[in-house]
């Protein structure tokens, strides 16, 4: 009777775990309803929007002008190794940039990654009369909100002229204009990151970047360059939500994950009851022959 207990176990823990495994995926149900706009925008915001272009690589030849006023190319940050984040903004912004480069700042403090180490970060002003003087003041800005060291090799302020403005934007799909009545640039709030060949990985947008989803969109571009096991795993459950601007679980790929983890503690549960079981058959046989 003793020696069924393993095999009883077995078919009852393999039946649960079928069972489980073949629950329909009913957590990925219906999503919360969203607020639709319905009121027309502004004239001025006409055509200020961002034409997601995912997959699709940037123009690493264009040239610009770095906050040193050395003349660079986008390439130059771009080593195949580590993402590269890039950001669309420019330093006389009378607030929307500010707000925007805080909130990545923000971000980028809670994660434990490092510009310069894990990844980088370009941002290119949109607006072509800035200079690499401005720029440099604005990098220094922004570093020292960021406060860590070494970050200065890790995010560059760039500025160039506005046909290669405009090329590296139509590449990205940022769409913004010049209000010349409030002689000022309006654009989209929102950062790229891309893979370290320069395709477009994922697009976050707003003024805050939840940290969790900032990591995990580096992960994601990196394409297994960067990021632990457990990031990799995280990864795998869930996936990027656009409609919530985050990553949102996937029920049947954590039920899938959840299913192999219940199959490896099963056999080595197993293989402990059977080793037990063995050891003990064999103290039996030993002592009848006493």
């Amino acid at each position: 009777m003793h020696a069924r207990i393993p095999t009883l176990l077995a078919a009852s823990l393999a039946a649960l775990l079928i069972a489980v495994i073949s629950m329909p995926a009913r957590a990925e149900g219906a999503a919360e309803p969203r607020v639709t706009r319905t009121e027309p925008l502004p004239k001025r915001l006409d055509g200020v929007r961002v034409d997601e272009h995912l997959g699709d690589s940037i123009p690493l030849d264009l040239g610009f002008v770095d906050e040193e006023g050395k003349p660079v190319t986008l390439r130059d940050y771009f080593d195949g190794k580590v993402p590269v984040i890039i950001t669309l903004n420019y330093s006389d912004c009378p607030m929307l940039c500010s707000l925007q480069l805080s909130g990545v700042v923000d971000s980028m403090k809670q994660v434990d990654w490092s510009a310069g180490k894990e990844y980088r970060l370009v941002t290119v002003s949109i607006n072509p009369k800035e200079g690499p003087e401005r720029a440099r003041k604005t990098k220094a800005r922004y570093l020292q909100q960021y406060g860590r060291p070494g970050a200065e090799d890790g995010w560059h302020f760039l500025t160039g002229s506005a046909n290669n403005v405009h090329a590296l934007a139509n590449a990205i799909g940022f769409r913004y204009s010049y209000n010349e009545k409030r002689d000022e640039w309006v654009h989209p709030a929102a950062i790229t990151v891309t893979a370290p060949n320069g395709k477009i990985a994922r697009y976050l947008y707003g003024i805050e970047y939840h940290p969790k989803t900032l990591r995990l969109s580096l992960v994601e571009a990196s394409e297994g360059k960067i990021g632990t096991t457990i990031d990799k795993l995280v990864l795998y459950c869930f996936h990027y939500d656009a409609t919530e601007g985050r990553y949102a679980p996937v029920a049947r790929n954590i039920m899938r994950l959840g299913g192999a983890i219940a199959v490896v503690v099963l056999g080595g549960f197993l293989s402990l009851l059977w080793a037990r079981e063995a050891k003990k058959k064999r103290l039996s046989l030993q002592g009848s022959h006493t």
